[in-house]
């Protein structure tokens, strides 16, 4: 057996298990409490969560123990949690520069995808209720969060119209069932059916933090969330709540909504947010007979993916399916899988998966404690 490691060394090894919404290390955050090395080579470690019920405990129990097992003389590893007094509590929120701390909402969230375009009518909506279908038809865990705020679609893409959300008892927003488990939310099952929103830029960073924070999203593999176009609030406003996610950008083949798209490829790179890759939508109509028309022109979803030196994942058409289940509520993936237009969706899926692996979980990269609160984030929706 080797030497010991020192108190700094475990102290610096502890730097890898992140919080995975605080987005800092348990060392930063000041969450370990105590650190013992024993000549045996075991070691003993005291991490505070804010709350005893701390939903992402087991993240911080095997993170903790595999960070210090890592080190050479390590022969076992004891971890026990106590709780932040208010005092400490108050102090991080002041040291964070935030109102509340989360309950670990998103802790089991393995992949987060943000699908966005350059500007509206390409299809992104569809696109990501699709997805999603894809998805959930190859066993993955999935759902969609409509952060478009102004011009909401997945409640129509779903057949969840005129649906209101529900609270649990632990005052978290419950996800309406989308089919096959799909889990939907999304600012229309909270106002009027088709009511207008007319919201400010400190509004929606609101409802946007209290829709990941305190909505009940459980155990998902992959969490899309449906962008407004443009580059505006919302998506700056994601950034910052979700600096690992991954970007998708829906595109057509027209020359120029390829070269607006490219803008929302810019605000990505400025966010520090990883494109994962180019959908092209609307590739052609076609028909029944399986006969292709390039009515929006070709070639557009390529160049855009060459000029950013990331993968097109796939080539949508348009077709007569795609377009009548959009509307009747039911993604063409679930209601006619043998639909082109859901055959290319499921391809795209299966391409997706194999960029995002689920032992690199995206929410799970940069450091940060286990941090939580008692009463509900940010403002409260309106439970029509």
């Amino acid at each position: 057996m080797g030497s010991m490691p020192t108190r700094d060394e475990i102290t610096e090894a502890l730097r890898a298990v992140i919080d995975p919404e605080l987005h800092k290390d348990i060392v930063t955050l000041e969450m370990v409490r105590s650190i013992d090395a024993h000549a045996n080579g075991v070691v003993d470690v005291t991490v505070s969560l804010t709350t005893p019920g701390c939903p992402i405990r087991d993240h911080f129990q095997n993170g903790v123990d595999e960070a210090i097992r890592a080190l050479d003389g390590v022969t076992g590893v004891n971890i026990t949690f106590d709780v932040l007094s208010d005092t400490e509590k108050q102090s991080l929120r002041q040291k964070l520069g935030r109102g509340s701390l989360p309950e670990g909402a998103l802790a089991q969230v393995s992949n987060v995808i943000c699908v966005g375009s350059g500007k509206g009518g390409v299809g992104k909506s569809s696109v990501t209720a699709n997805l999603a279908a894809a998805l959930a038809a190859q066993g993955k865990t999935v759902g969609v969060l409509d952060a478009d705020v102004w011009g909401y679609s997945q409640p129509r893409m779903f057949g969840l119209s005129g649906e209101r959300a529900k609270v649990n008892g632990d005052r978290k927003i419950l996800p309406l069932d989308g089919g096959d488990g799909i889990k939907v939310v999304s600012i229309g099952f909270f106002i009027e059916q088709d009511a207008a929103v007319v919201w400010r830029g400190p509004m929606l960073h609101k409802a946007l933090q209290q829709f990941l924070e305190d909505v009940d999203w459980g155990l998902l593999d992959y969490l899309l969330i449906d962008l407004p176009p443009g580059t505006g609030d919302v998506s700056m406003t994601l950034s910052q709540l979700l600096p690992q996610a991954k970007f998708l950008i829906v595109t057509t083949p027209q020359a120029v909504a390829q070269k607006v798209a490219k803008r929302s490829a810019d605000m990505a790179d400025k966010l520090n947010l990883e494109i994962a890759g180019v959908i092209e939508n609307m590739a052609g109509f076609t028909t029944p007979s399986g006969e292709s028309f390039p009515i929006f022109g070709q070639g557009g979803g390529q160049l855009l993916a060459e000029e950013l030196d990331v993968p097109l994942l796939g080539q949508v058409p348009l077709t007569m399916s795609l377009r009548a289940q959009a509307d009747s509520g039911q993604p063409v993936v679930f209601a006619d899988p043998q639909d082109a237009a859901a055959e290319e969706i499921m391809k795209i899926a299966q391409r997706l998966i194999a960029l995002t692996p689920i032992e690199l979980p995206v929410l799970i990269t940069e450091p940060e404690p286990v941090l939580a609160v008692m009463k509900p984030v940010g403002m409260s929706l309106p439970m029509a």
